[in-house]
């Protein structure tokens, strides 16, 4: 399939389903269920965007190794958010643990 074609198809469906709540208003009401489901909309984008960058970072097979500093500074990410709930510091400690980890280990 051409790429442009579906990156195209997916910026017409992203306008309207955005363009559609504008347009509404408030004349659309969702159930309490629909919008505590619509919260998780975020995390889900983000780990389908991450989770295969951490498991198969080439695009390839998988690499569950210790020397993928993709796998190593997400499961690093993964605890510093679940201990410290701070996100800046996450993020910064990820990277530090990538570069150092491929550097030192897988470098």
């Amino acid at each position: 399939m051409n790429y442009t074609v579906a990156i195209l198809g997916m910026a017409a469906v992203t306008f309207l389903a955005k363009a559609g709540v504008f347009v509404l208003g408030d004349r659309i009401r969702f159930s309490p269920l629909v919008r505590d489901a619509l919260d998780f909309v975020p995390v889900t984008a983000l780990a389908a965007i991450a989770v295969p960058l951490m498991l198969a970072p080439d695009g390839g097979d998988l690499r569950l190794t210790w020397r993928n500093p993709h796998l190593v500074a997400g499961i690093a990410a993964i605890a510093i958010a679940a201990l410290t709930r701070r996100q800046l510091l996450t993020v910064v400690l990820g990277l530090a643990v990538f570069v150092a980890w491929r550097l030192g280990v897988a470098g």
